[in-house]
């Protein structure tokens, strides 16, 4: 049986309350969900292969041009579709962070170097990460903030790290997946970039902030145009359903009061979380965006399961070892049944 090596195995672990995904604990937009019950009957068609209405308002939500983006099943295509396009020898990765990177290059047999983040320096990225960007990594991943730790790189850090990538030859995908979640994203994404650093792809999901991982939609965006189309040669023709288009058209209309409510919502549960946790006496790190990332002590997660509750074993990310946890923020009254069981230990 294949390994299971992310959350959300509600398949295997049922009746629980699911703490190990990352998604808005607010659901879908009601729009979404209508959308997609109007929308059921074209799935008798073909959806449009080059996603062109999702596209503009994609740009219309991002501020930059159609062009400049790519839609994909879901963020970790983009990531193996990058790598199948650029098929590099020689990539960086930080470490722990998203273990889809790894798996993309691998399977270009892409020798791999890490950057091992500390604990100590609070799994944060230092300035010398830029002494490992040399002139034979093709590409490095980053993600910002970082799954799972939570922890932030400034836009100076980013720009930092762009400029070496540009001396280099080096490609950069940044994954901006939990971005949307955090209070001020303005301070820390990097879009406007695209056309300074042809280097630069970044990658989101509407899996996340809009709480559709069940449908699968991500999208690429960069201003270079032929990597962009060697991205698309390799993806799977259709690749995104009719439904997904729809769904992820409803998301984008009208989103500003739904990700600003959102926004308020996580801040609020997320400093009520890391507060309990450390008067527990648990140490917390980073958790900038809609999740905790703790260490606490071994056999929390099989205690935390046998109670109902299916939390994040961070053991199995590389540079983490037994004791690492992360959670999710859900609902209100869901975070505090968590708090209150956590208390009894």
């Amino acid at each position: 049986m294949r390994e299971q090596i992310h959350g959300g195995d509600i398949y295997r672990n049922r009746d629980v309350i699911d703490f190990s995904v990352n998604s808005n604990p607010l659901g879908p937009p009601k729009s979404v969900l209508e959308t997609i019950r109007e929308q059921a009957g074209k799935i008798v068609h073909y959806p449009d292969i080059l996603c062109s209405e999702l596209r503009d308002a994609i740009g219309w939500f991002e501020g930059v041009d159609s062009e400049q983006i790519l839609c994909g099943n879901g963020a970790a295509e983009l990531f193996f579709s990058a790598v199948l396009a650029v098929k590099p020898e020689h990539a960086l990765l930080i470490a722990p962070t998203f273990a889809e990177y790894e798996k993309a290059l691998n399977v270009v047999d892409a020798q791999i170097d890490y950057y091992e983040l500390k604990e100590e320096q609070q799994f944060q990225v230092q300035k010398d990460i830029l002494e490992q960007i040399t002139s034979d990594v093709d590409i490095m991943f980053l993600c910002n903030p970082n799954n799972p730790t939570g922890q932030l790189m400034s836009k100076e850090m980013i720009r930092d790290i762009l400029m070496k990538c540009r001396e280099c030859d080096t490609w950069l995908v940044l994954d901006e997946c939990f971005i949307d979640f955090l209070d001020c994203p303005e301070m820390y994404e990097v879009k406007e970039l695209i056309c300074e650093y042809e280097n630069l792809l970044i990658v989101k999901a509407f899996t996340k902030v809009f709480c559709m991982p069940g449908l699968r939609l991500g999208y690429a965006m960069s201003d270079n145009r032929k990597l962009l189309r060697k991205m698309a040669l390799v993806l799977q023709p259709w690749n995104v359903s009719i439904l997904a288009q729809a769904g992820g058209i409803a998301a984008l209309s009208g989103c500003e009061e739904y990700i600003s409510k959102t926004r308020q919502f996580i801040k609020d549960e997320r400093l009520i979380m890391i507060q309990a946790l450390e008067d527990l006496g648990y140490c917390v790190y980073g958790s900038k965006a809609n999740y905790v990332f703790f260490q606490g002590k071994s056999g929390l997660y099989e205690q935390a399961l046998a109670a109902g509750f299916l939390i994040r074993d961070c053991q199995n990310y590389r540079g983490l070892s037994e004791g690492y946890y992360r959670i999710a923020v859900r609902t209100k009254s869901e975070n505090e049944r968590l708090i209150a069981w956590l208390r009894q230990l």
